[in-house]
């Protein structure tokens, strides 16, 4: 039945994210750190975007629940999401897979992720609770989808997105009827089944679930009490509700924030090389499809304290100058030309230096009369000077991860095989 609380449903909402994941698909960027640690943006991380809307939806009390190779992520939240406060009834835990249940068992799937913490949730006594994966990019309003749900009587709410109907074979594809409740969940089919009145069209799922806290908690044991499940939400528990219970859809259309700029919705899973540099380089447009300028829906992250970038030398062929690109605080470019670029904090881009197209992450040195096209950097290389890539396919492959849209990945180890 809807609920007649008060006020947001926010206030009485944990936001429990999902931040375990490895990330493969981004290759030697997750070698050191989890998916949702790899850098976005700029100056963000990608957990902070999952972490900014629940902040900016009034969701106070968050969970994350981690566990592959997490210390830089673990850093990164202590740095940038410890101002919640447990006299204004906030909290904000880290939840690593420690081997609460057993001794010998971690975190065997999503679900069970959120199972093996169900004391620590019930502490915090939330009515309801929101599971989100924390590696994708996008900027919605949670309280739509939790407000969806109360009024719906659903016993669980899946976010969605609409998408061409054969591009969804990659996900979890929800049928559902005409009041968008969901009859049967797909994962990854073949043959997607398309939208009530739009054939042409899916709902795939987002990894996004809304549930009554204590309706969860009696699925999750449930869950864990039965032989051969993957204590997986996508596998099992989402499964189980459309046949026997209520499971509606949420489409993030509904939900979406977007600024005065933007058009259309924006959603982005960049789990592979090629989708992360292509979302980093969009934000070079003059009106990029995601506007980080927002500053009525703020993506929070750690700011460190760095001088403002710096452009150096003013003379032909030796001018720096930065053309449709950003260039993040404590950056020096010297003499140096970027075009189409993402630099974050502290880079150091010497005289003569020819960059296009390069998402570059902290502290990175590139060395005199580079030249580097469709490139991302991984933190803290140092470019010798004169390194040409992008220009020369065949060597490029040769010397560093190279994909099949030409995007060349570099990390310190590949460039120590070069020089030693």
């Amino acid at each position: 039945m809807p609920s007649a609380a008060p006020g947001p449903l926010s206030r009485h909402t944990m936001a429990y994210i999902l931040a375990g994941g490895r990330g493969s698909r981004l290759m030697e960027l997750t070698d050191v750190r989890a998916k949702p640690a790899v850098y976005f943006g700029g100056n963000a991380r990608i957990i902070d975007f999952a972490l900014s809307n629940a902040l900016n939806s009034g969701i106070r009390r968050i969970g994350v629940a981690t566990q592959y190779k997490a210390h830089s992520l673990i850093r990164h939240l202590q740095r940038g999401w410890n101002f919640f406060r447990p006299e204004r009834n906030e909290s904000f835990d880290f939840l690593p897979a420690s081997q609460r249940v057993s001794e010998t068992m971690w975190y065997e799937g999503t679900a069970d992720a959120v199972f093996q913490n169900i004391d620590i949730i019930a502490s915090a006594d939330p009515e309801y609770i929101i599971i989100l994966a924390g590696d994708h990019v996008y900027k919605m309003d949670y309280e739509v989808m939790l407000r969806q749900h109360v009024d719906s009587g659903a016993d669980v709410t899946v976010g969605c997105l609409e998408v061409p109907r054969m591009e969804a074979v990659g996900f979890g594809v929800m049928a559902v009827d005409e009041t968008d409740r969901i009859v049967s969940f797909l994962e990854k089919p073949a043959d997607p089944p398309g939208m009530p009145g739009n054939p042409d069209m899916a709902l795939a799922s987002m990894g996004i679930y809304v549930f009554n806290t204590r309706f969860l908690f009696d699925q999750l044991r449930r869950d864990a009490a039965t032989p051969g499940s993957h204590r997986d939400f996508g596998k099992d528990i989402i499964p189980y509700l459309v046949e026997h219970g209520k499971a509606v859809a949420h489409r993030f259309t509904h939900s979406c924030v977007r600024s005065r700029t933007q058009t259309h919705s924006y959603w982005r899973d960049v789990g592979t090389v090629d989708a992360y540099w292509e979302a980093n380089i969009d934000l070079t447009a003059t009106v990029p499809e995601l506007d980080l300028y927002d500053r009525d829906w703020p993506i929070w992250s750690f700011a460190e304290m760095v001088p403002p970038a710096k452009f150096v030398h003013n003379d032909d062929g030796r001018r720096g100058q930065a053309i449709n690109s950003l260039v993040a605080g404590g950056s020096i470019v010297s003499g140096a030309t970027l075009r189409r670029s993402l630099v974050f904090t502290g880079v150091h881009i010497h005289s003569y230096a020819e960059i296009d197209g390069a998402v570059i992450l902290p502290y990175v040195d590139i060395g005199r009369s580079a030249r580097l096209r469709n490139v991302v950097i991984d933190r803290g290389v140092r470019i010798p000077a004169g390194l040409v890539v992008g220009e020369d396919p065949e060597r490029d492959a040769q010397r560093f991860r190279r994909t099949e849209r030409g995007i060349c990945l570099i990390t310190q180890p590949m460039i120590d095989r070069l020089v030693g």
